[in-house]
């Protein structure tokens, strides 16, 4: 799997998982910059994702929503702060009502997602910071961990054309 460590801090208001992908910097890159392929990893396998407005592009918005099994559809969005190709891009990730509007009372966080060569392969970093340690353990105890590590640990089948 993918996914090789995750850890969480309250004093510091992070979240940060590590993972390694079968794939080089440039395609791990690919999978985040094409909203087509982001859609198969985004979310959990039972919860897949669809990006209605994606650009990996510094003031742009991305915007999603994830279907659950029984139909209901959960937006989010990604307002995009930085973008260094193909190393790290930067954003504010936040939950959205059913137009994109952000939800003012669930957590906002700024995620950090690095990428970096190793031996052909590619060592991701992917740090999310919080507003508050409130903010944290209400993403903890809605499942973040389980539902983030499940959705990174597609992204090796698809860069293998699974």
């Amino acid at each position: 799997m993918p996914v090789t460590d995750v850890t969480h801090d309250l004093d510091n208001l992070t979240l940060t998982i590590e993972a390694e992908f079968a794939a080089p910097v440039e395609r791990i890159w690919e999978v985040y910059a094409d909203a087509r392929q982001l859609e198969r990893v985004w979310g959990p396998p039972l919860y897949p994702a669809t990006f209605v407005d994606h650009s990996l592009t510094p003031g742009s918005r991305s915007t999603y929503f994830m279907t659950s099994p029984e139909g209901e559809k959960y937006a989010g969005f990604w307002d995009i702060t930085g973008v260094t190709e193909p190393t790290e891009f930067t954003f504010d990730d936040g939950f959205a009502d059913q137009e994109f509007n952000p939800v003012p009372e669930m957590p906002l966080s700024h995620a950090v997602y690095t990428f970096a060569d190793h031996d052909g392969k590619t060592r991701a970093t992917y740090l999310a910071t919080y507003e508050s340690a409130e903010g944290l353990k209400k993403v903890l105890d809605m499942g973040v961990v389980e539902g983030a590590t499940s959705a990174i640990n597609q992204i090796d089948d698809l860069v293998a054309g699974g």
